[in-house]
């Protein structure tokens, strides 16, 4: 048997094969004393060892340091989840331009035994399932435990997360209801983007419902909608590309809205992840989280006299 399905079999359900492969190739885990590869055969008779990170990389300053650490809203937490709101602006864990100041830290800072969790390759992604972009704000579910970790991502592979986002867009959108099918892949030209266009795209469902349809400030503006948006995938930016290609891009995107798109509002993408709805790993209840809504959604809404309660929004919208 080759040695990361024999490990991955040991360990399950607390770690993945793939997280097992990595712990071999970080040689954490040895074969009769000796390091090996994830390919290895293991026979009857081999002694296999498995070691613990090192403390001292959970304490590496370079990786993390705690006055980095920006305060995060936390819906709900117990021993094995953690349900946050995003606020925009903030990345989830650390990459190249954006070292600290992450959803990551606030976390460390908040749950430092969540550290514990640290991939055994070094990156510091402990607990994150799921990603929402920078300036999308919003409901966000995080691991407390291996066991946690594993369950959750079982759950958004097999798509059996249920995700609601409210996003404002450009212009008044024609149909009330509609499903966008249309594979989303690395743009072709501009790495930074993703379209419709690519040469390898992956295939992505969004439905769309329009909440509200409301008529310009200016006689030379288009009008804006209030539109739901339930996800059956999850590609990079799927929701923006997918509403941009219809030619209502959600206000306040700069990349696929162009500039001066905010209606004076938004100086982000005007899209929030409102609600989502799992499966708690350990009691296998059905929960449902609501993100309250931010400062620029509330008062765009209060503007054209709608409730800006996420509570009330959340389930007026879903009556339509």
């Amino acid at each position: 048997m080759r040695l990361d399905v024999f490990v991955s079999m040991r360990l399950a359900p607390e770690y993945s094969r793939s997280q097992v492969a990595r712990m071999i190739k970080a040689g954490l885990v040895t074969v009769n004393g000796a390091a090996a590869r994830a390919s290895s055969g293991v026979r009857t008779g081999d002694r296999i060892e498995v070691a613990a990170m090192p403390a001292g990389a959970l304490n590496d300053p370079s990786i993390y340091k705690e006055g980095d650490a920006p305060e995060i809203s936390v819906i709900f937490d117990d021993d094995e989840i953690i349900v946050v709101n995003k606020p925009a602006g903030m990345t989830v864990h650390p990459a190249p331009g954006h070292p600290n100041g992450t959803l990551v830290d606030a976390l460390l800072a908040r749950f430092p035994e969540m550290a514990a969790m640290a991939e055994p390759d070094g990156v510091l992604r402990p607990g994150i399932v799921h990603r929402l972009d920078k300036d999308t704000s919003g409901v966000m579910v995080v691991a407390r435990t291996p066991f946690a970790r594993t369950a959750l991502s079982r759950q958004f592979k097999d798509r059996s997360v249920s995700k609601t986002y409210l996003a404002i867009v450009k212009g008044k959108v024609a149909r009330e209801r509609l499903t966008i099918e249309r594979p989303v892949g690395r743009h072709p030209i501009e790495r930074k983007r993703m379209s419709v266009r690519s040469n390898a795209p992956r295939d992505a469902v969004s439905h769309i419902t329009v909440i509200a349809r409301f008529d310009p400030a200016d006689a030379d503006e288009m009008g804006t909608s209030l539109v739901r948006v339930k996800p059956d995938t999850g590609r990079m930016h799927q929701i923006r590309v997918h509403l941009a290609s219809i030619g209502h891009p959600c206000l306040g995107d700069p990349l696929y809205g162009g500039k001066g798109s905010g209606a004076g509002f938004f100086h982000r993408q005007a899209l929030h992840a409102l609600a989502l709805s799992l499966t708690h790993p350990r009691a296998g209840e059905r929960l449902e989280f609501i993100a309250p809504l931010p400062v620029d959604f509330e008062e765009f809404l209060a503007t054209k006299k709608l409730a800006s309660d996420a509570g009330e929004l959340r389930s007026w919208i879903e009556l339509k």
